[in-house]
């Protein structure tokens, strides 16, 4: 069973099924942010965007809820939340819930 208070997690953005809602950018804008394109990516805690397919950054301890929010509530169901330990999906399109 996964504990999302205590796993560390990993999140990474499908731009090809993002539909640039943004709600993402509003429940956690440390992690997310709109690119030129529209789209939204990660960033790592450089702030540098991670525009490279399938790219993830580390959730930061703070911030998980609002990154397992941001997966649950996307409309284009394109924010994959995943333990890094072993690339389970805790929250996003292909996770158990």
């Amino acid at each position: 069973m996964t504990d999302v208070t205590t796993d560390q997690l990993q999140v990474w953005v499908d731009q090809d099924l993002c539909t640039g809602d943004g709600l993402c950018v509003q429940y956690a804008p440390e992690v997310f942010e709109f690119d030129v394109d529209g789209l939204a990516y990660v960033k790592g805690p450089d702030g540098e965007l991670r525009q490279a397919a399938g790219a993830r950054v580390d959730v930061p301890e703070h911030l998980r809820l609002e990154v397992i929010d941001s997966a649950k509530e996307c409309p284009g169901e394109c924010i994959h939340v995943v333990r890094a330990s072993d690339g389970a999906e805790v929250a996003g399109p292909e996770a158990d819930d």
